[in-house]
């Protein structure tokens, strides 16, 4: 089969109506945590990763077992042949109750799969894309784009080149709002303005 022909057989709609749960979880930046997994999605499947069916079905719901801590993963396991692989990825993707942001990210990066890596840089441009100064602070903005540069880059530079330039460019398109935000308020601040 194409790589376009398995993407026409992938039954996706069980794993759509878990990720539902996610409605109920909305996101700082408005909107739910369900659109942010399509997203995720739409990001992979512009990348062409149409014959990775796992991948696939983890991006709807990489968010649902941090978000949602009562998921009954047992129920993600039996919804299909990839339900076990699909649950395994899940888990490596979710942020364990013990870790920093930045202990969880470093793991990623030093010990997690190809597929973890994949999800993870997906999720982060999804998340650039949403990243608003007038829903975040500047500082959080800096901080999350420090973190994109000494974590998720280097990911994406492990396992797709086009994600690691398309990282770059909204890391560098962001840093560039903030330079123009604090120029701003530097001429305000100015005496006789």
């Amino acid at each position: 089969m194409t790589a376009l022909e398995t993407l026409k057989n992938l039954v996706l709609a069980p794993y759509i109506l878990k990720a539902t749960a996610l409605i109920s979880v909305q996101r700082e930046v408005g909107g739910n945590q369900f659109r942010h997994c399509f997203s995720t999605l739409g990001i992979l499947l512009d990348y062409k990763f149409y014959t990775d069916s796992v991948l696939l079905k983890a991006s709807l719901l990489h968010d649902l077992i941090e978000d949602l801590p009562e998921t009954q993963v047992d129920e993600i396991r039996w919804i299909d042949s990839d339900g076990a692989d699909v649950v395994q990825l899940v888990l490596e993707v979710t942020k364990r109750k013990d870790e920093s942001k930045e202990q969880y990210l470093q793991r990623l990066l030093e010990h997690g799969s190809r597929n973890a890596m994949l999800l993870k840089c997906a999720d982060r441009i999804s998340n650039l894309t949403d990243l608003h100064r007038d829903t975040q602070p500047e500082q959080k903005i800096s901080d999350y784009l420090d973190q994109t540069e000494k974590y998720v880059i280097p990911m994406a530079s492990r396992v797709n080149t086009d994600m690691f330039i398309e990282l770059t460019d909204l890391v560098a398109k962001r840093r560039r709002i903030l330079r123009f935000l604090e120029s701003d308020k530097s001429e305000d601040a100015e005496p006789g303005s």
